[in-house]
C-alpha cells in the first residue's frame, strides 16, 4: 500500500514573514512516484517590497557587522544546517536523487558555507570594507595617492536558481552574498521549490542570520525584475535561452544591474592518446565518464556532454564505457541497490527525448534506449526514469553534438586525430562552464590546456598523480571560479574572495596620505607616525592606534658582521666574501652586506625584549632589499603599526607593521610588513 504523502502549499518568506500564496498554484510532483507533494504560486507577493525590505532592513545590519562577524555566522549557519542532513536527504528522494546524490547537493551546499567563512577569517580583514591593491602614488612629492576600496553594494542580491541543486545552489549564492554584506532574495525553479523551500524554513529557525538578510519568493517572479535598482545584483543559473532574455531585461539594462549567469554548456573531457586500456588514465576516463553522465541523472551543468577520444581508441572506450553502464541500477533512490535515480520530472524526460532526437541524427546508439528503460522499485512510467544514453558520432563534422544539449544522462563519443583536433572540437562548444583532460603526457595537456582555456571557466588535468584527492571533472569548488565564457553564460560564481568582491562596490578614493589613513584604517606612508615614550609592544591591542611608531638605531655593520654572517649561516655568496668579484658586480660595486642579515639586525633594533603583550611574529610580507648596504653604513628602522585586526572569539588579534630600514643617509636599504599577533587586555572578574 502506498504511504500517504502530504500535500503542502508552498509559502514565500518575504519583508519579515510566511506568506501564503493567493492562488491554488501548480502541482509539483514526486519525481519517482509520480504522486503530487507540493503546490508552488508567487500570486500575492509583492516583489517590490520584498527588495525594499532587503535594501531597508537587511543591508544595513549586515553593514554594521564585520567580515570576520559574517564569517561566523555562516558557520554557526552551516553547522545548524548539518544537524538537520537526513531530513533534507529524506525530502531530496523526492527530487529523483540517490542518497549520494542529495550529498552531492546538500552537503556540498553546506561546504561552501564552511569554506566562506574560513575564507573570511582567514582573509579579510576584521572591518567592514575591504582594501584593495597597495596605495598609488599620483603625484612626485608624495602628496596625491590613491586606493581601490571595495565597500558592499546597498541592494540585495537576488539569485534566479535552477531545479538540479535545490539546496546547493542557494546555499552557493548565498555565501558570499553574506560575507560582502549583502541580504539575499531566493527564486527557486519551481520542479524542486519544496526543498529549498525546507531549507529556507531551517534558516529562518535557526535565528542565526539577521532579519531581511534571507528571502525567499517560490513561484512565478513575476515582476520581481521590474523593481531591480543600481545597487542590486542578479545571479541566474539555468538555460543559456533564458540567460540571453534575462540579461535585456529592461530592469537590468536601465538600471546596469550587475548581472551574472552560469548557463549550461556542451562540456568535453579529452582522453590523452598515451591512455590506452591497461593504463591507469584510462580506467580514470571511463570511469569519470560514466560517473557524470549518471550523478544526478546526469542533470548538471557541469556534466561531461563530449567524450573527445583518439580515433585509435574510440572502439574500446565505447566497449568499456558500455559495459560499466549496463551494471548501473536505475530506480528508486530508497533502494541502496540503485545508483541512478529519476530526471526532475515528466517534462523534464520528454525535454531529454526532444534534444536526442535531433543528436541521433547525427551520431548512433552505442548504449540504452531512449524509450525504455528497466527500473528497480518504481512505475518506469509515472516517475520520469530514462536509461543512460551514450551515442557515437563518427562526423565530427556536424553541428548537432556541440549544439544540441540533452539535459540528462547523456555523452556522445567524438574522435580526434592529433590534439589540434581535439583543441578544435573543444572550442566548438562555444564557451564551456568545465572539460577535462585525462593523460599522463605533460606536453599533450599543455596543448590541449592552453589552447582550450579560452573557451572554459574550469579545466581538471587527471591522472594517476591526482586521482586520489581530485574531486572530479564535475565539482564546482568554492575557492574557485564556478563559470564560463559565451554559451556557458559568460559570469564566474564564488572563485573564493572573488565571488565576495563580486557583490560589493570598487571605488577608486583619492587623497593626501593622512585622509586616506583615516578614511581607510590603514596606515599610508606620508601620514604622520606618533612616537611616545613607550614601546609600541608594551601596549595590548585595544590599546595601539594606527600609526604608533617605533624608532630603534642606529646600528654599524661591520665587516666582521658580514663575515661571521656568512660563516654561520654558511650563505657564503660571492657579494659578501670575495671583494674582487663583488666590485665586478654592477649592482653592488664591492662587498655587500647579507639582506637577511639586515633583516636580523633590523629586528634586533626594534623589538622590545620584555614578555608583554606581543606573543609572536608569525611572518614577513612583501619584503624587498633596495640599497646595497656596505662595511661602515648605519642602520636605522621605523616600525609604524599600520593595520589592527582583532580576532573574533580570540584574546588577541593582528597587527601588520610597516617596517622602513634606512641608512646614515635617510635611503631605504629595506622595507617590508611584520606581522605579530597581540593579545588583549585580560578580562576582569
Amino acid at each position: 500500500m502506498d504511504e500517504e504523502v502530504h500535500v503542502v502549499v508552498l509559502r514565500s518568506y518575504v519583508s519579515g514573514s510566511w506568506q501564503a500564496p493567493d492562488a491554488e498554484g501548480v502541482p509539483l510532483r514526486d519525481a519517482v512516484t509520480g504522486d503530487e507533494v507540493a503546490r508552488v504560486s508567487s500570486a500575492g507577493v509583492d516583489m517590490g517590497g520584498a527588495l525594499e525590505y532587503g535594501r531597508r532592513v537587511g543591508g544595513p545590519v549586515l553593514r554594521e557587522l564585520t567580515f570576520h562577524q559574517r564569517a561566523a555566522l555562516l558557520k554557526a549557519l552551516a553547522s545548524h544546517l548539518r544537524e538537520h542532513r537526513e531530513e533534507l536527504y529524506a525530502l531530496s528522494a523526492r527530487t529523483g536523487a540517490t542518497l549520494g546524490d542529495s550529498r552531492f547537493d546538500i552537503d556540498g551546499g553546506i561546504g561552501v558555507l564552511f569554506a566562506y567563512s574560513s575564507k573570511g577569517r582567514r582573509e579579510l580583514p576584521n572591518d567592514t570594507v575591504l582594501i584593495e591593491g597597495d596605495v598609488e602614488p599620483l603625484g612626485k612629492g608624495g602628496t596625491f595617492v590613491g586606493q581601490h576600496l571595495c565597500t558592499p553594494s546597498h541592494g540585495v542580491a537576488v539569485q534566479i536558481n535552477a531545479f538540479n541543486f535545490p539546496v546547493w545552489g542557494p546555499l552557493e549564492k548565498l555565501a558570499p552574498a553574506f560575507l560582502a554584506g549583502v541580504p539575499s532574495l531566493i527564486k527557486p525553479a519551481s520542479q524542486t521549490a519544496y526543498l529549498t523551500a525546507r531549507l529556507v524554513e531551517l534558516i529562518v529557525e535557526s535565528g542565526i542570520l539577521p532579519e531581511g538578510a534571507v528571502q525567499l519568493v517560490c513561484g512565478e517572479p513575476g515582476d520581481l525584475l521590474d523593481h531591480l535598482t543600481e545597487q542590486d545584483i542578479v545571479g541566474f543559473t539555468g538555460s543559456a535561452s533564458t540567460a540571453r532574455l534575462l540579461r535585456t531585461h529592461p530592469g537590468i539594462v536601465g538600471g546596469s544591474v550587475r548581472f551574472n549567469a552560469e548557463a549550461d554548456s556542451l562540456n568535453c573531457s579529452v582522453l590523452g592518446p598515451d591512455a590506452v586500456p591497461g593504463t591507469a588514465e584510462f580506467d580514470l576516463y571511463v570511469e569519470q565518464l560514466v560517473a557524470e553522465m549518471t550523478v544526478k541523472a546526469g542533470q548538471k551543468c557541469t556534466a561531461i556532454r563530449r567524450a573527445l577520444v583518439p580515433s585509435a581508441l574510440i572502439g574500446d572506450v565505447a566497449e568499456a564505457v558500455r559495459d560499466r553502464l549496463a551494471k548501473v541500477v536505475v530506480g528508486n533512490p530508497a533502494d541502496p541497490e540503485v545508483r541512478m535515480g529519476a530526471l526532475a520530472g515528466l517534462d523534464q524526460r520528454e525535454e531529454v527525448r526532444r534534444s536526442l532526437k535531433a543528436l541521433l541524427d547525427a551520431a548512433s546508439l552505442v548504449f540504452g534506449d531512449p524509450g525504455r528503460v528497466e527500473v528497480r522499485g518504481a512505475d518506469a512510467e509515472r516517475g520520469a526514469f530514462m536509461s543512460p544514453i551514450l551515442l557515437r558520432a563518427d562526423d565530427t563534422a556536424r553541428a548537432e553534438p556541440h549544439e544540441v544539449e540533452a539535459f540528462g544522462p547523456v555523452s556522445t563519443l567524438l574522435p580526434y586525430d592529433g590534439a589540434g583536433e581535439a583543441v578544435a572540437l573543444a572550442v566548438r562548444g562555444r564557451g564551456s562552464l568545465a572539460g577535462s583532460v585525462v593523460t599522463a603526457d605533460a606536453e599533450f595537456a599543455r596543448h590541449v590546456v592552453l589552447g582550450t582555456a579560452p573557451w572554459h571557466g574550469r579545466l581538471l588535468v587527471l591522472n594517476s598523480e591526482n586521482a586520489g584527492e581530485s574531486t572530479g571533472h564535475g565539482s564546482p569548488l568554492p575557492a574557485l571560479v564556478h563559470g564560463g565564457p559565451g554559451r556557458a553564460g559568460g559570469g564566474e560564481e564564488m572563485g573564493g574572495i572573488r565571488g565576495v568582491v563580486h557583490h560589493m562596490r570598487r571605488t577608486a578614493v583619492q587623497a593626501g596620505p593622512a585622509m586616506l589613513t583615516s578614511i581607510t584604517g590603514r596606515w599610508v606612508p606620508g601620514t604622520d607616525r606618533t612616537v611616545t615614550g613607550e614601546h609600541p609592544f608594551r601596549k595590548h591591542l585595544e590599546d595601539l592606534r594606527v600609526g604608533d611608531t617605533a624608532v630603534g638605531g642606529p646600528r654599524a655593520v661591520t665587516l666582521d658582521d658580514v663575515e661571521h654572517f656568512a660563516e654561520f649561516t654558511g650563505d657564503v655568496f660571492y657579494a659578501h666574501m670575495d671583494e674582487e668579484a663583488a666590485a665586478a658586480n654592477p649592482f653592488f660595486g664591492g662587498r655587500v652586506a647579507h639582506g637577511y642579515l639586515v633583516v636580523s639586525f633590523a629586528a634586533g633594533l626594534f623589538v622590545d625584549p620584555a614578555p608583554g603583550p606581543v606573543l609572536a611574529n608569525y611572518g614577513l610580507e612583501n619584503l624587498r632589499f633596495l640599497t646595497p648596504v656596505k662595511p661602515g653604513d648605519e642602520l636605522t628602522v621605523t616600525l609604524t603599526a599600520k593595520q589592527i585586526t582583532p580576532r573574533e572569539g580570540a584574546g588577541y588579534g593582528e597587527v601588520r607593521w610597516d617596517t622602513d630600514v634606512t641608512n646614515q643617509e635617510g635611503a631605504s636599504v629595506a622595507k617590508y610588513d611584520v606581522l605579530t599577533l597581540v593579545a588583549k587586555r585580560p578580562k576582569q572578574d
